[in-house]
């Protein structure tokens, strides 16, 4: 299955971490960084999924803006996200996006990530160590199971 996944990770590579760990075991992934990839073609993706970290509740801006730019219609996509703090409620403008698109989310993934953002600056951070291994395995495992 020839599959996209346009990430975002722009603070403490959290994501990106996340999304190469699933290249690396399915070299059919294209990895593309919605930080500096403007315009792209998705067309011949059988599945393109969507990866971010947290910011102000939602996916990061770059990413939202690549949805609405070039994702074709009557995809399947998949969310993956990592947090300081989870919440379901996070993929919510990303799917509003993917809807509006014709297109159908299969499912997400989230895992805890080190966050400094605030007041959790003060104290060194929060979830130091994350995402761990344990957090990379079930990501693969989550694509694995998506991509059947």
């Amino acid at each position: 299955m020839k599959t996209a996944i346009v990430y975002a990770s722009v603070h403490h590579g959290n994501t990106e971490k996340v999304v190469k760990a699933i290249a690396e075991k399915h070299p059919e992934v294209e990895l593309i960084d919605a930080t500096k990839t403007i315009l792209k073609d998705l067309a011949l993706y059988d599945l393109i999924g969507f990866a971010s970290g947290i910011f102000y509740s939602k996916l990061h801006k770059s990413l939202l803006s690549f949805i609405t730019d070039n994702l074709p219609a009557h995809k399947k996509t998949f969310v993956i996200y990592t947090c300081g703090l989870d919440s379901p409620a996070y993929i919510k403008a990303a799917e509003e996006l993917i809807k509006a698109k014709d297109s159908s989310l299969v499912g997400y993934y989230s895992c805890l990530a080190y966050d400094t953002w605030g007041p959790f600056k003060l104290i060194g951070g929060k979830n130091k160590g994350h995402p761990d291994a344990d957090d990379i395995q079930k990501a693969v495992e989550f694509y694995e199971n998506i991509s059947k």
